[in-house]
């Protein structure tokens, strides 16, 4: 399926750009909620979850833990999203956003506004998921 000849995007400038800013405006959020889960500041791809500290009984343990636990799941989506994002700020940047990573095609614009992080198309993604690419 691989294809030399890369494509454009099939979405215009606008709508590029629209969801640029909606992908700026999700970063900053995500890195707020990093923050506030590791105490961290910097836009990273690592970072690491604080352990709270509510106190020394039972009761405030098990708490801290559950909360920790939490935590840490949350972090591992939100750090995902964050790469996911940052790499398709880059394609928009180099003028590859919107077409697909293994057959250069231009990516359907349905697919690009349902999920604006997508580098590849439906067919490849498929065949990605089924083991057949």
């Amino acid at each position: 399926m691989e294809n030399t000849k890369k494509q454009k995007s099939s979405l215009s400038k606008e709508a590029i750009n629209k969801i640029k800013e909606e992908l700026l405006v999700r970063k900053g959020q995500i890195l707020k909620d990093l923050k506030d889960i590791s105490g961290e500041t910097e836009d990273k791809d690592d970072y690491t979850t604080k352990f709270p500290d509510y106190g020394d009984k039972k009761d405030e343990n098990a708490q801290e833990i559950d909360e920790y636990t939490t935590n840490i799941a949350t972090e591992k989506v939100l750090e995902g999203t964050l790469r996911d994002i940052n790499k398709t700020l880059k394609r928009i940047e180099s003028g590859d956003y919107g077409v697909c990573k293994y057959c250069n095609q231009a990516i359907g614009e349905k697919r690009m506004l349902a999920r604006p992080v997508a580098s590849a198309c439906v067919e490849c993604k498929t065949k990605l998921q089924n083991g057949t690419m």
